[in-house]
């Protein structure tokens, strides 16, 4: 099965569906927030008893806050408060973000946070009332938008970089040492950019495993998620031709919930016998090596590897966390 994601362009950068619906909804939610603050430190300023919004038999409990005295008599500090905290931050945000620039998302993100400590005094002074939890709870929604659109953003950033790299020869060496091979396969580009690395290195030919399930987008990682989940291989369109022909092959993958990605899964069993030498690169999110990986995938192919590359991978930034060999009696640690 495959799936058509809702792009949305800008400039030069093809922006995901992640992005593009994680945005829409921080624009809902700044607005919302901010147009709902603006509103309320108008009545407040308008009538200071508080009895427009039905406030005014709360002014009580403000008491127990610092200089209570001076500036809680009324509702004129707690409208300019919120006027500025709630009010025109947000609708800063809202006006960023209909713009396209980045400030937006990370302002968007970070005002949901104040939102949720600006309830947190409301949870100090004010008795247990659902308004109070309700905006708690959307300051939390708002926070994880924002987190959601900065992810979207450097992903689609990411891919497109790339894909300008490749486009523009970037890489130049790929395929001059016609007896190397790196195979991958990639969800999001970040296996891709590191295979294509290796390759121009070695000047080795590249090959991409493609398959007929779903992987790409929010449905993809849930399907791909089950596979890992289940330890189960995913079928590959096909092998790549003449594959013992090279006399090395290396292997790409991302690492799928602590295991080897299926459709590598399948691509190792099926090459078995097929191949000279191989050597490994997993990319994941965590600081662990995953060098047992290695041996699970040394048992499918049936070979011992030359070397093994553990990359960690978050939001597009690469860091080679491959930890250093330990030889054992006997044996040959992995030269990296």
């Amino acid at each position: 099965m495959s799936g058509k994601r809702p792009m949305c362009k800008s400039g030069s950068i093809t922006y995901n569906k992640r992005y593009v619906l994680s945005r829409r909804a921080l624009i809902f939610w700044t607005l919302f927030i901010g147009t709902g603050a603006l509103w309320g430190s108008l009545c407040m300023l308008i009538d200071p008893s508080g009895k427009i919004l039905r406030m005014d038999g709360m002014l009580p409990y403000f008491q127990v806050l610092p200089f209570a005295e001076t500036l809680f008599r009324d509702y004129i500090f707690s409208g300019i408060a919120l006027l500025i905290v709630n009010g025109l931050t947000n609708l800063t945000a809202a006006f960023l973000l209909f713009r396209r620039k980045k400030a937006g998302e990370l302002l968007g993100g970070a005002f949901g946070v104040t939102l949720m400590l600006w309830i947190v005094i409301q949870f100090i002074i004010f008795p247990f009332n659902f308004l109070s939890t309700a905006y708690f709870i959307f300051g939390a929604l708002q926070s994880l938008t924002g987190a959601l659109c900065l992810i979207g953003r450097a992903q689609s950033e990411f891919a497109a970089a790339l894909k300008e790299k490749i486009e523009n020869n970037g890489y130049g060496r790929v395929g001059l040492n016609g007896k190397k091979l790196v195979v991958y396969f990639s969800r999001k580009g970040y296996v891709k950019k590191i295979a294509y690395d290796l390759a121009n290195a070695s000047g080795a030919d590249i090959f991409a495993l493609s398959v007929n399930e779903r992987t790409k987008g929010n449905a993809g990682f849930w399907w791909c998620g089950r596979y890992g989940m289940l330890r189960r291989p995913m079928e590959i369109s096909a092998l790549p031709e003449n594959l013992g022909f090279y006399d090395e092959v290396t292997v790409c993958f991302p690492v799928w919930v602590f295991g080897i990605c299926a459709p590598v899964k399948d691509f190792l069993i099926k090459a078995k016998g097929q191949v000279r030498a191989v050597r490994y690169a997993a990319v994941h999110f965590m600081n662990a090596s995953f060098r047992s990986l290695a041996d699970e995938a040394d048992s499918l192919i049936g070979l011992k590897r030359l070397s093994f590359q553990s990359y960690r991978c978050r939001f597009g930034k690469i860091k080679n966390v491959t930890p250093a060999p330990v030889a054992t009696p006997g044996e040959n640690p992995d030269k990296n």
